[in-house]
């Protein structure tokens, strides 16, 4: 009798783990697409500069977003507006650096590394 019994505890057990095993997937389903977005939008305002060069290469905001760019080169870099005089200029960020800059007016923003001219990238605001 006891062996019985203690088989339909472990059978209800197994069934009602069942069911919080598939509660669980069903709410990493929904909220899985929303976390994804939140890192997905943190994204779209980087740049990363990397192997000499800025990536992305032409960046396309909506205008009063704040553009960070980190230096993930062991070479100093910096982040300079092409404009005379200059909208933004960042100094020379080391090895992981970072330089924020916040675009309030529509328009192409043309930048180069004032240490290495031939990198260069755009942000483009509308």
């Amino acid at each position: 009798m006891k062996s019985s019994l203690l088989d339909a505890r472990g059978a209800r057990r197994r069934v009602w783990l069942r069911g919080v095993a598939v509660a669980s997937a069903g709410m990493l389903t929904l909220c899985l697409p929303a976390l994804v977005g939140v890192v997905n939008a943190a994204d779209a305002n980087a740049v990363d500069i990397d192997n000499f060069a800025f990536s992305p290469a032409t960046l396309t905001v909506r205008a009063g977003t704040r553009v960070t760019w980190t230096n993930h080169d062991e070479d100093p870099h910096t982040v300079t507006s092409s404009d005379n005089p200059h909208a933004f200029a960042s100094g020379a960020l080391d090895t992981n650096g970072t330089f924020s800059f916040t675009f309030d007016k529509p328009g192409t923003y043309p930048y180069y590394c004032a240490i290495h001219p031939h990198m260069t990238g755009v942000i483009v605001v509308k």
